[in-house]
């Protein structure tokens, strides 16, 4: 008789997606990987307290997360980085202006926007849900988009250093 376990272990050991997961990182490299990304969020909500101005939204923790949790990949790269966060946004303006304020043009806007970012060269996953937030909420398109490039600047800015302290490349590529 056949042991459904066994076969299922056979059949899984023979497919190419049968891998291991990567080795756990050092602890050091946890806690500066880590370190660094609070530092850069504090840094974006003192700036926006200095300001008046709300400076962290939820898709850049997720970009910080790339930024020193992922720095050689293509998507935690400053041109992606930086470059996919405002095309997502201007993405979402422009579906704001056509379609209007409401959870469709939010669905649509996140959807363009991954279209956006691929064609001009900047994938950058966060920055489709900052296309959603754009079309859902309908901010001021100068001071969203100003706030948005300075958040990105220092959020690459902040992952340089990180990258450096934790003996990663970082960049890999500037633009």
């Amino acid at each position: 008789m056949v042991k459904p376990l066994a076969m299922t272990q056979s059949v899984i050991g023979r497919h190419r997606w049968a891998t291991q997961a990567p080795p756990r990182p050092k602890p050091s490299t946890v806690l500066i990987a880590t370190a660094t990304s609070v530092a850069a969020l504090v840094v974006l909500v003192a700036v926006g307290k200095a300001t008046g101005e709300t400076l962290l939204i939820p898709p850049l923790a997720a970009s910080m997360a790339l930024v020193v949790g992922a720095s050689g990949l293509p998507l935690g790269q400053p041109r992606n980085v930086i470059g996919g966060q405002l095309v997502s946004a201007a993405t979402g303006f422009v579906v704001l202006a056509v379609l209007g304020q409401n959870d469709w043009s939010a669905a649509i806007a996140g959807g363009l926007a991954l279209g956006a970012m691929l064609l001009l060269r900047v994938p950058h996953s966060p920055a489709a849900a900052t296309a959603v937030i754009v079309a859902a909420t309908s901010p001021k398109v100068v001071s969203f988009l100003l706030l948005l490039a300075a958040a990105t600047v220092i959020l690459v800015l902040v992952g340089l250093v990180g990258n450096r302290i934790n003996n990663q490349r970082y960049p890999i590529y500037w633009w």
